[in-house]
């Protein structure tokens, strides 16, 4: 599968469908193509460096950056939604995201560079096929919330 493909058809379309190693099928939209009446509050918002924070959060404490860059195991992390943040998923002025750093998620995002929103998709209808495991449908997968003032609170671990 190219990840040049893959980047093209979101830039085209505003999302592609990929069918990942444990068959899951997932919906990578831009986050212009995104819209609330399709995916409801849905949605993890998905950066390949800590820098893409800026666009979605509040400005992060070094502590909550430094949790953010360092963590060994695949997390989900729920922050403030930035006030600057127009369109994506959102729950009570929350938002989700996860540092992506698997090889060839992390080289799919950093080749779109962008942030991109996922959801997972009922139907079993996609654009793409691989054989790489999506870091974030694996069984430790962390929760946490952080603070934009480093507060830290583990939500699921």
């Amino acid at each position: 599968m190219e990840i040049k493909e893959i980047t093209r058809i979101i830039k085209q379309k505003g999302s592609v469908k990929v069918k990942e190693g444990h068959g899951k099928v997932l919906e990578l939209s831009s986050m212009e193509a995104w819209s609330s009446s399709r995916y409801g509050s849905e949605g993890i918002f998905l950066i390949f460096d800590v820098f893409q924070l800026r666009s979605i959060s509040e400005q992060f404490s070094e502590v909550s950056l430094d949790v953010v860059e360092f963590a060994t195991k695949p997390t989900i992390y729920h922050s403030i939604k930035g006030r600057f943040l127009q369109k994506g998923p959102s729950q009570d002025g929350k938002i989700r995201f996860s540092l992506i750093k698997k090889d060839f998620w992390n080289k799919l995002l950093f080749a779109y560079g962008q942030v991109l929103i996922l959801n997972e998709c009922e139907d079993g209808e996609f654009d793409f096929e691989t054989k790489d495991f999506f870091p974030l449908l694996s069984a430790g997968t962390k929760e946490m919330f952080l603070s934009p003032e480093g507060e830290i609170k583990i939500l699921k671990g």
